[in-house]
């Protein structure tokens, strides 16, 4: 029997009424998201003049490719370009060293039993209290203690322990039958070829929507960089158009400012998209 058919006429007309209202409101929200981001990106295609003097055009101008070249070779002492490099370097090495470290970790909690395994696990969970921000001294004088200032190694190593992806992963693996790694050990396999063949394959959703995360956590760092390089060739791109807003009476390259902020919105978005499906999947996984 039709679904519809079963129901009665004033249920189905209020049903659709329904979900033409949440259709409605989920769309007012996607243009108020949006519109900001579309005014950055109109005033990233026209010229200063035409950003000063109000009302400011909402239709994209011609100066697309004069802007955008212009971005990618601005900068303060260092173009965006090489900023963008810097930023992406960090971001990946910040995300993919979480994980591992976060799977390992989390590995080790579930499957060895050792004295004190469940303490080790609050010790790293309480962590959580302590981020950058509030141990960011202490850190910042072992990473100059080891020579680490303006590197990727002192950009990337500080950030990449993470309480809540190892907590994300045991959770995880506590869900995965104990009847799979008994079969494995009665195969003879080891506990690093049961983690590699067994437990990373059911663990990639997991690990996509971690990476999607962490890769937008690290895209984004402003503070650690700003304190850890004095060489302008490390900056980030976020260090970077913080630095093109001008100081005093000087007027700001507003095409340029917003083409570059434009630009910097690229990787964080292509990595969400590409990644959509396990990300969502990922985050149902890690519900249940």
């Amino acid at each position: 029997m039709d679904a519809h058919k079963a129901l009665p006429d004033g249920m189905v007309e209020k049903r659709g009424r329904s979900l033409w209202l949440s259709h409605l409101f989920m769309i007012i929200g996607v243009v108020i998201v949006f519109f900001p981001i579309w005014l950055a990106f109109v005033a990233s295609t026209v010229t200063q003049a035409e950003i000063v003097k109000p009302p400011m055009p909402i239709v994209p101008g011609n100066q697309f490719y004069e802007n955008y070249s212009r971005a990618l070779n601005a900068g303060i002492n260092v173009p965006v370009a090489t900023m963008l490099v810097n930023s992406l370097i960090m971001a990946i090495g910040i995300a993919v060293g979480k994980i591992i470290i976060s799977l390992l970790s989390a590995f080790a909690i579930v499957y060895f039993r050792f004295p004190g395994r469940t303490v080790f696990f609050w010790m790293i969970f309480l962590t959580l209290m302590l981020p950058v921000e509030v141990r960011i001294v202490p850190t910042y004088e072992v990473v100059a203690g080891f020579g680490m200032l303006n590197s990727y190694s002192g950009l990337i190593f500080p950030l990449i322990a993470s309480a809540t992806a190892t907590f994300l992963f045991r959770q995880f693996f506590m869900t995965i039958p104990d009847e799979l790694a008994e079969a494995a050990r009665v195969d003879g396999a080891r506990p690093m070829q049961f983690f590699v063949d067994i437990v990373l394959p059911m663990s990639r959703t997991n690990i996509a929507a971690l990476f999607v995360i962490l890769f937008i956590y690290g895209w984004n760092q402003y503070l650690w960089p700003l304190l850890i390089t004095t060489d302008s060739s490390m900056n980030t791109i976020v260090m970077g158009i913080k630095q093109m807003f001008p100081s005093g009476d000087d007027t700001a390259d507003w095409p340029v400012i917003m083409a570059t902020s434009i630009l910097a919105m690229i990787p964080p978005v292509v990595v969400v998209v590409s990644m959509q499906k396990l990300f969502i999947r990922g985050l149902l996984d890690s519900e249940k």
